[in-house]
C-alpha cells in the first residue's frame, strides 16, 4: 500500500483515472479540499461531475491513481481492482439529487433507519438525534409525514439530516437545487450555509452558477478529464484565467439571460 501523501487537506485525489470501456472520464485528474471549504465543481455536462462525487462516496470503481482522506488511503486502484477502506468511507455523506427517501417509511423512520441498521444506534437515541435535526431544519412537525406529503425543499432538506445522521466528516452534494422551483432553492441554501458556518467541508456538484456563486468559498472547473481552473467564485465565474473556463462560462450565463 502506498504511504500517504505529507498533507493537511481533508480530502486529496491524486492522478485519479475512470475510464468507461474506450471512453475516459479522468485523465489523472488531481483535486485537494481543505477542512473549511465549500468546494463547488462546475463543467460541461457529460464531464463526470456527478462521477467524481460517487468515487468520492467510494460507490464507483477507479481505473487508475488514489484518493486519500485525512492523509490516509481511502480509495486505491491495485491490480486492476478498486479498494475501498470501509472506516473511511463511513465519514463520508453523500445528498443525491431525486432524495433517494424511502416512501414507505416516514420521515423520522427514514433517518432513523441507517444508524439503527449500520452502526447500531438504540432507536431511542436514533429517534432524538433525528428529531433535534429536524426541529434545527423547520421540519419538526413534519416527523410523522411521508415523503409523498412534502415539498421539494422540504425533502431534501430531510435527505441533508438523514445524511447528518450519521456524523460525516465530508458532505457530497450531487445537484441538489436542479429539480427545485427557485424560490425552494433559498431553503437548501440556506440550510448548507448553516452547515458551513459550523465547519462542515462539502463537495458540491451544480449547473446552477448562481447558486455556485453563492454557496461556494473554492470553484473547480473540470474538463477534457482534468481540472482546468480552480479558484474563488469571483475568479472562476466572474473573471476566468483559462480560455476553456471562459468559454463556458460566458455560454452558460449567457443562456440564463
Amino acid at each position: 500500500m502506498p504511504a500517504a501523501p505529507v498533507t493537511d487537506t481533508l480530502l486529496s485525489l491524486q492522478n485519479l483515472h475512470k475510464s468507461y470501456g474506450n471512453l475516459d472520464i479522468f485523465k489523472g485528474l488531481n483535486l485537494s479540499m481543505n477542512r473549511g471549504d465549500r468546494l463547488v465543481i462546475i463543467g460541461p455536462s457529460g464531464g463526470g461531475k456527478s462521477t467524481l462525487l460517487r468515487i468520492v462516496m467510494g460507490l464507483e470503481e477507479i481505473s487508475g491513481g488514489a484518493v486519500y482522506l485525512d492523509g490516509s488511503p481511502y480509495i486505491l486502484s491495485e491490480a486492476g481492482k478498486t479498494k475501498v477502506e470501509r472506516a473511511l468511507q463511513a465519514r463520508v455523506g453523500m445528498v443525491f439529487q431525486h432524495y433517494t427517501l424511502f416512501p414507505h417509511l416516514n420521515i423520522l423512520s427514514n433517518l432513523t433507519l441507517a444508524p439503527v441498521k449500520t452502526r447500531g444506534l438504540p432507536k431511542s437515541d436514533a429517534e432524538a438525534k433525528g428529531m433535534a435535526l429536524l426541529k434545527r431544519f423547520g421540519l419538526e412537525q413534519k416527523a410523522k409525514s411521508y415523503p409523498s406529503q412534502l415539498s421539494g425543499g422540504q425533502k431534501q432538506r430531510v435527505a441533508i439530516a438523514r445524511a447528518l445522521m450519521l456524523d460525516p466528516d465530508l458532505l457530497l452534494f450531487d445537484e441538489v437545487t436542479s429539480a427545485l422551483d427557485p424560490e425552494l432553492v433559498a431553503e437548501v441554501e440556506q440550510v448548507m450555509l448553516e452547515l458551513a458556518e459550523q465547519g462542515m467541508p462539502m463537495m458540491i456538484v451544480t449547473h446552477d452558477m448562481f447558486f455556485a456563486r453563492n454557496i461556494a468559498s473554492r470553484v473547480v472547473f473540470a474538463a477534457g478529464g482534468v481540472v482546468v481552473e480552480d479558484g474563488p467564485p469571483e475568479q472562476v465565474l466572474d473573471n476566468p484565467q483559462m480560455p476553456r473556463t471562459r468559454e463556458f462560462v460566458e455560454r452558460v450565463f449567457a443562456s440564463k439571460r
